[in-house]
């Protein structure tokens, strides 16, 4: 008998109310995370990425409205109370946040804030949690550990603070860990201490890792599986060797066609994808990415396409498969890692 996965998210929607009325953000996602499990969500901003994770969370804006089922370690967590969301949250699910300067207290050093889940979940007095915090951060590679506990989040780096936020997300040692963008604005030296950092973390504590990024080459190199996102659906998934041996969605296409390659001569413009994305409640009624496709045609504006068998547990939201996967297959997953 196969095991239940730690978390289970069927059918789960989101709506938004915004200055043009209610706008549906998430739109009936289905997921699953073993524990152990890397799974990567790639998109571009604005396609659903980081509410996702604020809803795995129960981080929600007041006004959003949520439906479906996000099952935790058997348990819903969808219409559970705040109290319960607050013994959850920080404890056996954790977050690092894509902008460490602004999710870090300015007014309080950071081994006061590293220390505190172990004081609200753990119940450790000062003192403990203090050096409990102090090897928390040398567990993450912060230089000079111990004498870092009382400096404040602006004396710090942001490789340093994002370090900082990783030590606050393992303090209790949670069974998920969601990782908004962990690189953002880092340079390509610390992306990658920072995402082998959380590989090594997968691998000593069988933690689970939702690994969100808008980077191909982040998802192909540390992502055993992968959820592609466009205007708050997946519109791909699948293990990710899978997805790259057959990028079936014109999007995906398109974002495996638009990554920076070296050996590009100068001047040489990157293969953008034509348009913006749309806003949610701009979205056309069909495939959302239909207005934006080179593949659409009327039908794909008609309904929604249902996810498509493309592999062995590789599936693609496109009615035109047959006309997408000649030119979507067989992509070269390393030169996608390649940074």
């Amino acid at each position: 008998m196969r095991a239940v996965p730690l978390l289970q998210v069927e059918n789960l929607r989101v709506t938004l109310q915004t200055a043009r009325g209610p706008a549906v953000a998430l739109a009936g996602l289905d997921f699953t995370l073993e524990r152990g499990d890397t799974v990567g969500l790639i998109g571009e901003s604005g396609s659903g990425k980081s509410l996702t994770a604020l809803a795995l969370m129960g981080l929600l804006p007041d006004t959003a409205k949520a439906a479906g089922r996000i099952v935790f370690d058997g348990q819903d967590l969808l219409g559970q109370s705040e109290d319960d969301w607050c013994r959850l949250r920080g404890d056996r699910i954790a977050m690092v946040f894509q902008e460490p300067m602004t999710a870090l207290n300015p007014l309080h050093p950071i081994g006061r804030q590293v220390a505190e889940p172990l004081r609200l979940h753990r119940g450790l007095g000062e003192r403990d949690a203090r050096a409990e915090a102090q090897r928390l951060l040398e567990r993450v590679h912060l230089d000079d550990a111990g004498r870092r506990l009382d400096a404040y989040p602006h004396q710090l780096s942001g490789g340093q603070r994002q370090r900082v936020m990783i030590a606050m997300a393992l303090a209790c040692g949670p069974d998920l860990l969601i990782a908004d963008e962990p690189t953002t604005a880092l340079d390509v030296r610390l992306q990658r201490e920072i995402l082998e950092l959380l590989a090594d973390l997968v691998d000593d504590t069988g933690m689970a890792l939702l690994l969100i990024s808008h980077d191909l080459g982040v998802v192909a190199e540390y992502a055993e599986r992968m959820l592609v996102m466009y205007g708050g659906h997946i519109v791909e998934s699948g293990p990710t060797d899978e997805v790259f041996a057959r990028l079936a969605h014109p999007y995906t296409q398109g974002l495996f066609a638009a990554r920076p390659r070296l050996g590009r001569g100068r001047g040489h413009r990157l293969d953008a994808i034509p348009g913006r994305v749309p806003e949610l409640i701009d979205l056309p009624p069909g495939c959302p990415y239909s207005d934006r496709c080179p593949y659409a045609i009327d039908a794909c504006q008609a309904q929604l396409p249902p996810p498509i068998e493309v592999g062995p547990e590789h599936r693609a939201r496109c009615i035109r498969l047959p006309e997408v996967l000649p030119m979507g297959s067989g992509a070269d997953k390393e030169g996608a890692a390649r940074v």
